[in-house]
C-alpha cells in the first residue's frame, strides 16, 4: 500500500490509540476479573464508536468487551467464504503504560534517538532499526512503553476496513473483525464469542518485523508451587523451624539456568520463574514453562515434579504442592490440517512484494487459542519491535505494508471457493 493519504490516516489512528490507557492486569485477570482493568472498557467503547462511524455492519460490544464487526462483501461476492481479522487492544504490564506520549520521527535520518529517563534507540545496536532509515517511526517518550503491541494491529485492521469501504474497485468477500481484551494476561480468548463468529479462518495482526508470518508457537503451561514450612521462634529454631522462603529459593535455584528465556532462542524451550511470595511458614512460586515439542513439554513437567520432591527431601518437615495449568498449545499441527489458510496468506505477501519470514513465535497469541478452538489463525507482522519495553518502536511504513498484505488477502479470499 503506497497511498500517502491512507498511510497518514493509519499514523494518526495509531497515535490516538497508543495515547489511550488500556494496560491489562495479570493478577486481576487470574482472579477472574474480566476485562481486568476499567481502561480497557474505555478503549473498547472508543473503538466501537470508530467502527460505527466508518459504517461497518453488525458492530457489537458484548458484556465481556469483545468488539466484533463485519465488512460487507462486494456486490456479487456475498456467498464467498468469510475470513476474520483479530487484534488485542490491551497493552502489557511489563513497563509503565499510563499516559503514553507517542513521538513521531518522520523520514528518520538514522541517528540515535534519545528518550527520557536515560533510554535511547541506537541503530548501531539494532539491525532492524538500522534498516528503517527514511521511514516514519513512532516511539514512546521513554517514560512508558508505546503499546504498538497490539495497537498497531488494531490500527491496521481498522485502516483496512476504511480502505475497503472507500474503494469499491477492490473486490472481496465478507470479512469479520474481532478486537479482544486481556491478551497480555493470557486470558484473551477465555470468553471469546465463538458462537457469533462465522469465519472458518482468522488472522491475528500481532507480529513484529516486516515479513513475519507465524504459524507455530510454544506449548505453554504455568505451574504454581506452594511451599509449606514450620514456623518457630527464631531464638529457638534449631531443629524445629523449616523456612518456606528458603525452600522456594532452593527450588528456583535448582531450575536449569541454561534453560531460561534469557539463555535460549529459536526452538529451545525454557523454565521461567516469574513470581515469588511468602514468609517462613508458607511461600509460593509461579513458573512458566514453554516448549515447541509436546513430548519435551511433558518431560519439563515431570522435571518440575522431580525438583519439587528434591526440595522436600532437602527440607524434612516441609512440603511442596504443585498445580499445573495448560495455557495454550502449538498451533502448527492444526494449521497443517488447513494448508489453504496459510497458503493464501503467503500468496498475499508475495503479491505485495514481501518474502515471508517463517520463524516460530517464542510466546503465544490469541491466534493460538483460536486455533485450538477450531478456527485456524496464523499471525501477521505489524512492524513493531522491542515490545513490552520503554524502547518499543514501530515503523508506520511497515504497518502500512501489513495493510497492503491484508488488501491482497481480501482479494484472494474473494476469489477463493474451496474452503
Amino acid at each position: 500500500m503506497n497511498d500517502p493519504q491512507t498511510t497518514e490516516r493509519l499514523l494518526s489512528r495509531f497515535v490516538r490509540y497508543a495515547s489511550m490507557d488500556s494496560q491489562s492486569d495479570l493478577s486481576r485477570a487470574d482472579a477472574g476479573i474480566f476485562p481486568s482493568t476499567e481502561s480497557q472498557k474505555t478503549m473498547a467503547s472508543a473503538l466501537k464508536a470508530d467502527l460505527i462511524a466508518l459504517g461497518l455492519a453488525d458492530v457489537a460490544l458484548d458484556a465481556n468487551y469483545y468488539l466484533t464487526a463485519r465488512i460487507p462483501a462486494s456486490p456479487g461476492l456475498e456467498g464467498k467464504p468469510s475470513f476474520g481479522l483479530s487484534a488485542h487492544y490491551d497493552t502489557a504490564g511489563d513497563a509503565p503504560a499510563s499516559g503514553v506520549k507517542p513521538v513521531i520521527h518522520r523520514n528518520w535520518d538514522g541517528k540515535p534517538i534519545s528518550l527520557q529517563e536515560g533510554f535511547s534507540l541506537d541503530p548501531r545496536n539494532d539491525e532492524a532499526l538500522a534498516a528503517c532509515v527514511g521511514q516514519t517511526l513512532v516511539t514512546s517518550d521513554g517514560t512508558t512503553l508505546l503499546g504498538a503491541d497490539d495497537k498497531a494491529g488494531v490500527a491496521a485492521i481498522i485502516t483496512l476496513a476504511e480502505l475497503l469501504l472507500m474503494s469499491p474497485e477492490i473486490k472481496h468477500g465478507p470479512i469479520e473483525l474481532m478486537f479482544s481484551p486481556d491478551e497480555e494476561t493470557g486470558h484473551g480468548m477465555d470468553r471469546a464469542p465463538i458462537e457469533r463468529l462465522r469465519s472458518k479462518a482468522f488472522y491475528t495482526i500481532d507480529g513484529g518485523r516486516e515479513g513475519e508470518l507465524e504459524i507455530e508457537c510454544f506449548n505453554a503451561w504455568k505451574v504454581e508451587l506452594t511451599f509449606t514450612g514450620v514456623s518457630a521462634h527464631l531464638g529457638a529454631a534449631r531443629g524445629k523451624m523449616v523456612n518456606a522462603v528458603l525452600m522456594a529459593a532452593a527450588f528456583i535455584s535448582s531450575l536449569p539456568s541454561q534453560e531460561s528465556p534469557e539463555a535460549t532462542d529459536g526452538y529451545y524451550g525454557y523454565f521461567c520463574p516469574l513470581e515469588m511470595h511468602g514468609e517462613a511458614e508458607k511461600a509460593s512460586v509461579l513458573v512458566f514453562i514453554r516448549d515447541f515439542d509436546e513430548a519435551n513439554m511433558l518431560r519439563r513437567l515431570e522435571r518440575i515434579d522431580t525438583l519439587a520432591k528434591a526440595t522436600e527431601a532437602r527440607y524434612p518437615g516441609g512440603s511442596v504442592s504443585v498445580k499445573k495449568t495448560r495455557q495454550y498449545g502449538n498451533m502448527r499441527q492444526k494449521l497443517d490440517e488447513r494448508p489453504e489458510v496459510v497458503n493464501l496468506l503467503k500468496q498475499a505477501y508475495e503479491i505485495h512484494g514481501i518474502e515471508p519470514i517463517m520463524n516460530p513465535i517464542r510466546g503465544g497469541t490469541d491466534g493460538a487459542r483460536l486455533t485450538e478452538l477450531g478456527i485456524p489463525t496464523p499471525n501477521v507482522f505489524t512492524g513493531a519491535r522491542n515490545l513490552h519495553s520503554r524502547t518499543e518502536w514501530v515503523s508506520i511504513d511497515q504497518t502500512a505494508k501489513a495493510v497492503g498484505v491484508l488488501v491482497e488477502l481480501a482479494k484472494l479470499w474473494g476469489a477463493y471457493s474451496d474452503v
